[in-house]
């Protein structure tokens, strides 16, 4: 399995790379252009610098001279300006320059973050994306979307900022609470449904490894690489294609409009790709009650989400929760940062492995959608 190579218009091509564990990471980063003499400063949550930051900073120590770090609360409730300010201080302390570097090592979360500010100190600076969720193995750290949270809207405030090279290892994969695991589920079952119809198949045909590997198997290690590498170019073909999302990588957002309003009225009780599962349910309805895709290609990922993966497919706990509506949801989708011209716009599938962009999507059937997942 060879490593992916991600060549974006106007930005230097930046490598995938997938590795069993830490070892190559410190000679993979020197070996960049212009790192002789740079500093290095490793971006990292709570909880996850406890796990890796002493190996990363062991790899990288053989490499530079100046090796910092940056840790902060872990929680998707820190990805926020002020979280940035507080790395922009530690950096300008520090006397990071231009040439330095940083290193986002965490999920989506610290990529994201780290990528934020990476494209606005001192104007942009590189950064490299060591991605240890699945979720961000094989969405966040591929394509320069970098953002943070604006007093409870998602991913509001953020710029297009490639990283220099993406590391992937599958030995934090297996280290993953299973939650969080399953929350990268999410985002692969849909790369499938989006794009590729035979991965999708083959997702379902080898669930019983997938969905929970065995940590010890060798097996299951393989097919969990491979699992990465097959949404990775997915992913990757995408961004290519349309680096800035004026068109086609808006596929990439099938199930994240209703997905994120669900995700923000659960306070973060359900992961990403967890909510992700039931705005894919959302705009499957959608595309079935369309003419788009038939009641048994409806039903049938309904089943794979739900009885296959054990994803959630209703947000029926939101009312009994907090007395939300289906109104209340589809004023938070009228928000969502994708809106276009004051209209949602809807990714839907015409058929299993392909996805639409759909401008003209009603606030009714935005609506008749979300009260079938809160039925």
């Amino acid at each position: 399995m060879t490593d992916l190579i991600v060549t974006v218009k106007n930005n230097n091509p930046y490598p995938i790379l997938l590795r069993d564990d830490f070892s190559d990471l410190g000679r993979a980063v020197s070996l960049l252009p212009d790192m002789q003499g740079r500093k290095i400063c490793i971006v990292s949550d709570s909880k996850v610098s406890e796990l890796y930051m002493d190996i990363v900073i062991q790899s990288f120590s053989e490499y530079f001279d100046t090796v910092k770090q940056f840790v902060f609360p872990e929680g998707e409730e820190n990805k926020t300006l002020d979280t940035v300010q507080n790395l922009y201080q530690y950096l300008i302390q520090c006397g990071f320059e231009r040439g330095d570097v940083l290193a986002a090592l965490g999920g989506g979360v610290t990529g994201d973050l780290t990528g934020f500010t990476a494209a606005t100190y001192l104007r942009g600076i590189r950064f490299i994306q060591i991605p240890t969720s699945l979720l961000a193995q094989v969405d966040s750290s591929i394509g320069g979307k970098t953002g943070v949270d604006f007093r409870g809207y998602k991913n509001m405030v953020g710029a297009f900022h490639q990283p220099v090279l993406v590391y992937s290892c599958s030995e934090a994969l297996l280290s993953l609470y299973p939650r969080d695991y399953r929350s990268g589920l999410g985002e692969i079952l849909k790369h499938g449904l989006i794009r590729d119809k035979d991965y999708y198949q083959w997702l379902k045909d080898n669930v019983s490894v997938l969905w929970a590997p065995d940590r010890y198997s060798e097996f299951s290690r393989k097919m969990l690489t491979e699992m990465v590498y097959r949404s990775d170019r997915i992913k990757q073909a995408v961004v290519e294609n349309d680096p800035e999302e004026k068109g086609e990588r808006a596929i990439l957002n099938f199930g994240h409009t209703i997905g994120h309003a669900v995700e923000k009225f659960a306070f973060h009780s359900l992961s990403h790709g967890m909510c992700v599962s039931i705005g894919m349910r959302a705009a499957a309805w959608i595309s079935m009650q369309r003419g788009m895709i038939s009641q048994a290609d409806y039903d049938d990922i309904c089943h794979t989400l739900h009885d296959m993966y054990q994803l959630p497919t209703s947000a029926s706990f939101l009312p009994e929760q907090m007395n939300v509506s289906a109104e209340d949801i589809l004023r938070i989708t009228k928000s969502d940062k994708k809106m276009e011209k004051g209209q949602v716009k809807m990714i839907l599938l015409d058929r299993i492995g392909h996805a639409v962009i759909c401008h003209d999507v009603s606030d009714q059937e935005i609506l008749a959608a979300i009260e079938e997942i809160l039925a």
